[in-house]
Parts: C-alpha cells; sequence; structure tokens
C-alpha cells in the first residue's frame, strides 16, 4: 500500500524521517494552490526542505506559489503535478510552474468530453497523470475508478476502493492496479 500525504509545516524532522524509511509515499500535496494564507514563510520554506530531501521521487502536488519555493522546486519539475488549477486541458501549461504532471480530478473537470480533452493532451504530451478524487460515494466513485484504470492504471492514483479507507479494511480487496471491469450497462468499475 502506498500513500498520498498532505503536507503540514508543522511536520518535524523525525517524522518526516520515519515516514520516509516506509518508502511507502508517492505524492506530497502541499496544497498551495487552494489559497490558504501562509502564516509562517520560514516554517513553510522548511517543510520543503525537508521533504525534497527525504522524498526524492515522490510527486509533490500543488506547490505554493511564492518565490522561495519556487527557487526550491526549480530542479524538481519533471516531478511537480497540478490538480487544483486544473479545470480543463487548456489550463495545462498555464500553472505558476512549468509542472509535467497532472493530477486528474474528473469531478473538477466537469464533462466526459471536457475529460477526455485533458487524457488526449497528456498523452499527446506525453505527460504523466495520476487520478484523485473528491469524496465521490456510490456510482461517482466507481466511475474514477474506472478512469482511472483505463487511462493512469500504473500511477499512483487516489481512487482505490473506499474499503481501502475503513479502519481495519476486510481481507480479499483488489490489489493495484485495478483492472478494468466496467458494467455490463452504464458507466462505472465494480468490484
Amino acid at each position: 500500500m502506498h500513500f498520498k500525504l498532505d503536507a503540514e509545516a508543522t511536520w518535524s524532522a523525525a517524522l518526516v524521517d520515519e515516514v520516509a524509511a516506509t518508502r511507502a509515499v508517492d505524492t506530497i500535496d502541499f496544497k498551495g494552490q487552494y489559497g490558504l494564507e501562509v502564516k509562517d514563510p520560514d516554517a513553510l520554506g522548511a517543510l520543503y526542505d525537508r521533504v525534497l530531501a527525504a522524498f526524492p521521487d515522490a510527486y509533490l502536488e500543488d506547490p505554493h506559489d511564492v518565490p522561495q519555493i519556487e527557487q526550491r522546486l526549480g530542479d524538481h519539475l519533471e516531478r511537480v503535478s497540478y490538480d487544483a488549477p486544473i479545470h480543463s486541458a487548456e489550463d495545462i501549461g498555464t500553472t505558476p510552474l512549468p509542472a509535467r504532471v497532472v493530477n486528474v480530478k474528473p469531478s473538477r473537470i466537469g464533462s466526459l468530453r471536457a475529460l477526455f480533452e485533458v487524457y488526449a493532451r497528456c498523452a499527446r504530451e506525453r505527460r504523466p497523470m495520476y487520478g484523485g478524487g473528491m469524496g465521490e460515494l456510490g456510482v461517482g466513485r466507481g466511475q474514477i475508478e474506472l478512469l482511472a484504470a483505463l487511462f493512469h492504471a500504473d500511477a499512483p492514483n487516489d481512487v482505490a476502493p473506499s474499503a481501502y479507507n475503513e479502519d481495519d479494511p476486510p481481507g480479499g480487496l483488489p490489489p493495484s492496479p485495478l483492472s478494468p471491469r466496467p458494467e455490463a450497462t452504464g458507466f462505472r468499475w465494480t468490484a
């Protein structure tokens, strides 16, 4: 099992080292594109320094759009990803940093036509993609799981079947990557 973690400026160096030792973190989400106030720029810079050193292969999602962070990420652009600013294919490449990776959130993009335009642009430009959810349940959860299985099955998707989020997940859950198993009618992945 691998993880996508939301970074916190309160993470100590010891905690970062302990989590990094698991070698199970694929993505660090900085939530830097949500307009949240940065209360302590020095602590934020120290967090980026710790994360960059401890997670040399993890995607760095939605970094903060401030000069001191942009400078730190200059040598890591191939693993910077964006999520919050991506609402359409036209948004790719207009992000604060020239990132290569896209976290595709179907519910943020909207229609299937617009979503397939995002997939097509990423494929054409050979941009890595992975999928993320926004709390979808029921049919919506099945849909994002099917889309991830079809378009970026081997990526660090954040769309596991809901049972993985239980405190004590049951045995027999499907392993990653999920094989595409669409319903005979409709549009969703089924367990």
